[in-house]
């Protein structure tokens, strides 16, 4: 049950109200936003919401029990608030909202009334929608382990334990060329053998893709440097200087584990885990099932 304050619900009984809509944004990376559909700018609970980036919000649609419920929030680009390249970067994958009633005339009396997070984002010229989804849409997506041959660690988890901010495992360098929007030549990696970076990753530390990552799909060595091809397109191109951190990748099998990193006795796969074909190679017509023990 939502506890509404005392001066809030008393505005509330009246014939007239002065309420809007306030959303706080919290990104993944520490940074709060604040915005509201009213036409001044509102202030409570340490944040600023802004007036000047035209929000509204639609209606909310709820379901009973854990079904997840889903609601829009229609803007406009700012600089000064939410910008065409930082919703493309992924500065925004992940971020949480809340959303308050306020009573404009009075800030401090305001209510949370759902906290949700930053799902699908249309684009529209100068314009953008962007879907609020329940906290309840976590449990439509898979979690737990599946047991397979190979490692289900991220390299370097607290899981894998493998320290790879130390060289040769990170290493820095400065992109030289920038072939297309998933190639890059890369100087400052010399030393490593072709396909030491394969299935590792970029993190960029200076340019306008700062504090951004991506991951790495081959490795591979020519005259000029490193040539680094991604897994997936940026969003917006780099320039040539611009400093970026390296990290060596994994293909999760045991025997990497073992010769690269000397890591095997925290791997977290089952390299002896019988397939399929072990499985069902016992059935055959000639066999007598009987509920014996296969292997003696």
């Amino acid at each position: 049950m939502r506890d509404i304050p005392e001066a809030l619900s008393a505005h509330l009984d009246q014939t007239s109200t002065t309420t809007c809509h306030a959303w706080r944004l919290t990104r993944t990376d520490g940074l709060v936003l604040g915005f509201t559909e009213h036409d001044h700018d509102l202030e409570f609970g340490g944040t600023v919401f802004s007036a000047a980036t035209g929000f509204r919000a639609s209606e909310v649609e709820s379901g009973l029990g854990l079904e997840a419920d889903a609601a829009n929030v229609a803007g406009a680009f700012s600089d000064a608030a939410i910008s065409t390249d930082d919703l493309a970067l992924g500065r925004y994958d992940g971020a949480r909202v809340e959303t308050f009633l306020v009573n404009w005339q009075s800030p401090g009396e305001h209510v949370l009334l759902s906290t949700r997070e930053l799902g699908e984002v249309r684009t529209a010229g100068p314009a953008f929608t962007v879907e609020l989804r329940s906290l309840a849409a976590r449990l439509d997506q898979p979690h737990g382990r599946l047991y397979g041959r190979r490692c289900d660690a991220d390299l370097g988890d607290a899981r894998c334990t493998k320290n790879i901010a130390v060289a040769p495992f990170r290493l820095t360098g400065i992109i030289t060329e920038v072939v297309d929007e998933m190639t890059l030549i890369v100087s400052g990696l010399e030393g490593q053998p072709a396909g030491w970076f394969g299935n590792g990753r970029v993190r960029f530390a200076t340019g306008l893709l700062s504090g951004l990552s991506a991951d790495i799909s081959s490795h591979s060595i020519e005259g000029g440097g490193a040539r680094l091809a991604l897994w997936s397109p940026l969003a917006r191109l780099p320039e040539p200087g611009d400093q970026l951190q390296v990290s060596a990748g994994c293909d999760k099998s045991f025997e990497t584990c073992s010769a690269k990193f000397a890591n095997g006795l925290n791997f977290q796969g089952f390299p002896y885990l019988p397939g399929s074909d072990f499985a069902y190679g016992y059935a055959d017509a000639d066999t007598v099932h009987d509920g014996r023990p296969i292997v003696p």
